[in-house]
């Protein structure tokens, strides 16, 4: 029983990371689904930047927006203010263009909130949702627009890029694993559709949209997931860029993951149909990329602590744990002898047990906090931003 036990785990682990990766690539080479998407389709389009003090960068973002390679005449951008008291309510107003409005708000009550009474006042065709921190690229709304072309489309992520010209060892293993999450992202808009999409940067048609609970910590979860709920595809694409900078301190990184994994926490509690394959047409694409990475932190527990029983009496499974222990040892390693860190290895040791750590704190954050959706300053930084 404890065997049988330690194996499912494996397997678990296994199938999760490389398995259904490899499935979904596999999947995405026989039997693609093209997106009918055509760069002539520009309809209206309103870009809106959900913000909380956010003073010091609002006018770089607002200059990205509007630098888009899109008819000026069909593009607009919406900031909305969720209770900002830095002046930043003032900097919009004073923005030398009648394309950017200003929806604010006196109090301070979460994104889902104000995304709900801000769509409700847009009556343009296309919404597109961007954080207020990265750069875009200047094609970025036009190749969104573009798959939208295709009716079966209802959402559209873009891509985050990082740049880091001087990414340390724990941002350059926060990138890594980025890339490693764009390739499962591509394979599964390429069998229907990403359960979840880019924060940074995604388009949705606003028929599409319905409201969210005002508590939702992953608003671009809940929303593409909606989306394919309906029966409208989620798609990616790799042209609409947004830049950002990866997390360099583990402690900066702890931060936004937990606050991620607690909000997929969130979501199954708010959507448990997601859970049911006759309502969720990409269950298996949800149930593997989202639901078994919740659970993986679990089977590594029970996998080392079964591992553990079954070498007190077998040479097999102590070699084993002693291959186990000697993965876990990596990030001390790294930590403890500078020159280790740049290793392959131990990076990649590094990043996925501090991922699944993530996870466990994450639960006991969904348990724990009601408040997680609200922003909470940063030491390093402005007021931290709601990233997925």
């Amino acid at each position: 029983m404890v065997a049988w036990l330690l194996w499912g785990c494996i397997a678990l682990l296994l199938y999760t990371y490389f398995g259904y990766p490899a499935l979904a690539a596999l999947w995405a080479r026989l039997a693609p689904w093209p997106v009918a998407a055509s760069l002539h389709y520009q309809p209206r389009v309103v870009m809106i930047v959900v913000a909380r003090n956010e003073v010091a960068g609002i006018q770089a973002k607002i200059a990205t927006c509007l630098a888009q390679d899109y008819p000026p005449d069909r593009l607009r951008v919406l900031i909305v203010s969720d209770g900002s008291t830095d002046g930043m309510d003032d900097v919009v107003r004073g923005f030398a263009s009648s394309r950017v409005g200003l929806l604010a708000f006196p109090l301070t009550r979460g994104k889902a909130a104000c995304l709900n009474d801000a769509i409700a006042s847009c009556d343009e065709e296309v919404l597109v949702l961007t954080d207020a921190r990265q750069r875009l690229s200047p094609e970025a709304v036009r190749y969104l627009a573009s798959n939208l072309a295709d009716p079966q489309v209802g959402a559209v992520s873009g891509e985050l890029v990082f740049v880091a010209d001087d990414a340390n060892a724990f941002a350059s293993g926060v990138s890594a694993y980025w890339r490693y999450e764009k390739c499962i992202r591509r394979s599964q808009a390429a069998i229907h559709s990403v359960p979840g999409a880019t924060g940074a940067l995604y388009a949705l048609r606003t028929s599409c949209f319905r409201p969210i609970p005002p508590g939702t910590i992953l608003d671009d979860v809940a929303i593409p997931m909606q989306t394919a709920m309906q029966g409208r595809r989620v798609v990616f694409e790799s042209r609409a860029l947004a830049y950002d900078t990866p997390s360099t301190e583990a402690r900066q990184e702890r931060r936004r993951k937990v606050r991620t994994l607690a909000g997929n926490f969130q979501l199954l509690s708010l959507y448990p149909q997601l859970l049911l394959p006759w309502r969720n047409p990409i269950f298996i694409q949800f149930v593997s990329h989202k639901l078994l990475r919740l659970l993986a932190p679990w089977a590594m527990l029970l996998a080392l602590l079964s591992n553990v029983a079954l070498a007190l009496h077998s040479t097999f499974y102590a070699v084993l744990l002693a291959l186990q222990l000697a993965f876990y040892a990596l990030p001390a390693l790294g930590a403890l002898v500078p020159a280790c860190r740049n290793v392959g290895l131990v990076k990649l040791a590094a990043t996925f047990i501090a991922l699944n750590g993530y996870a466990m704190l994450g639960f006991f954050e969904f348990l724990t906090n009601r408040n997680t959706h609200l922003w909470r300053a940063s030491p390093a930084t402005s007021p931290e931003r709601p990233r997925a």
